[in-house]
């Protein structure tokens, strides 16, 4: 099995010499987790948890590109909740991506996340 790595400066830099954005192995994307922080300053974004799911998913989204992939091709998404009374605005703009396929899911509430953040979400995909 051969494997690399995907870097894109359209996403947030991964934590150098601890993980990469995504891998791609056998004809899959294995994208990390995704914070709502912005590519261009590295700051979460301002707002709600809704405004930080967009940004997961846009940075989901531009690594998946970067792999030559994209959202539609998505078959597995793990969603990680700091506080599970979250799940309905968040899943309000989950629902939006994905394509008319969605795929399959997960969502946990988890004691704390990087950034102290509300949201991270990670995906597979086929090539």
């Amino acid at each position: 099995m051969s494997k690399s790595a995907v870097l894109t400066k359209n996403a947030p830099p991964p934590l150098a010499g601890i993980l990469s954005q995504a891998i791609i192995a056998n004809g899959m994307v294995y994208c990390s987790g995704a914070t709502g922080v912005d590519p261009v300053t590295r700051q979460l974004v301002e707002g709600d948890v809704k405004a930080r799911t967009h940004q997961c998913i846009k940075n989901l989204k531009a690594v998946l590109e970067g792999a030559r992939s994209s959202i539609d091709k998505v078959v597995k998404v793990n969603v990680y909740l700091a506080d599970m009374g979250d799940f309905a605005e968040m899943n309000s703009v989950y629902s939006q991506y994905w394509g008319d396929v969605k795929p399959s899911r997960t969502c946990v509430a988890v004691k704390t996340l990087p950034l102290n953040t509300d949201v991270e979400i990670e995906c597979i995909a086929v090539l």
